[in-house]
């Protein structure tokens, strides 16, 4: 527990520190990237509050660090006393818009629909690039979600999230395929391909992941 307490605080210090500047200025209205790197620590992400800070971390080197920023994941609840966390709950109403201004989908509905714009060519990461997919060298398309297909918690007692995000040992999380294609039980679903192999960043290696995820701009308290 000390540890990924720690780790959620290194990530938050490091939000902080972040150097704001970029050789490219995003849509100003960016709602939406894949993450270009995870913490390293595997599935461990410091819980859904250090994979908040890594978001905003990554956003505020491109000037989107003052805006509130979630981490598309769920959690089952299973360390304790916490109740299950839908990821689809956690990300506001959109619409979202990816760094080119390309609007990916405009409600959870349509997010979570076959009519969303997901793709290889529109998620893009925080600095307008696209993310290995299958195909390439690293295939890096395994997206941490922890979430069906309906962007809501795997069943209760069973282990979706590696330990709710906080094991990069034993374990396992569901993860989708950014380039919708691959296998598994659904391989060309975003969010809900697979489970991965184990929760340490070889393991996730071992899939074509790299301890990625999905973050989502969502509106200040009080704004319209």
């Amino acid at each position: 527990m000390r540890k990924t307490t720690a780790l959620a605080a290194a990530l938050i210090a490091a939000t902080m520190a972040a150097p704001a500047s970029a050789q490219t200025v995003p849509y100003d209205r960016m709602s939406f990237f894949l993450t270009s790197v995870g913490p390293g620590q595997g599935a461990d992400l410091g819980g859904l509050d250090g994979a908040d800070a890594w978001c905003r971390h990554l956003a505020f080197a491109v000037g989107h660090g003052d805006a509130i920023w979630r981490a598309y994941l769920s959690t089952t609840g299973n360390r304790g006393a916490r109740s299950a966390v839908n990821a689809r709950d956690r990300i506001g109403t959109g619409p979202w818009y990816n760094f080119r201004g390309d609007m990916i989908a405009a409600d959870p509905d349509q997010l979570h629909s076959d009519g969303n714009n997901l793709t290889k060519e529109t998620v893009l990461s925080e600095s307008g690039h696209p993310v290995r997919g299958r195909g390439d060298a690293p295939n890096r398309h395994d997206i941490l979600t922890g979430s069906g297909v309906d962007g809501r918690a795997g069943p209760s007692g069973e282990d979706t999230t590696c330990s709710d995000w906080t094991s990069s040992g034993e374990g396992s999380a569901l993860a989708g395929h950014h380039d919708r294609t691959g296998g598994g039980a659904n391989p060309s679903s975003w969010n809900s391909a697979h489970g991965t192999r184990g929760c340490g960043q070889q393991a996730l290696r071992g899939t074509g992941g790299d301890g990625l995820f999905y973050c989502f701009r969502v509106p200040a308290p009080g704004s319209p």
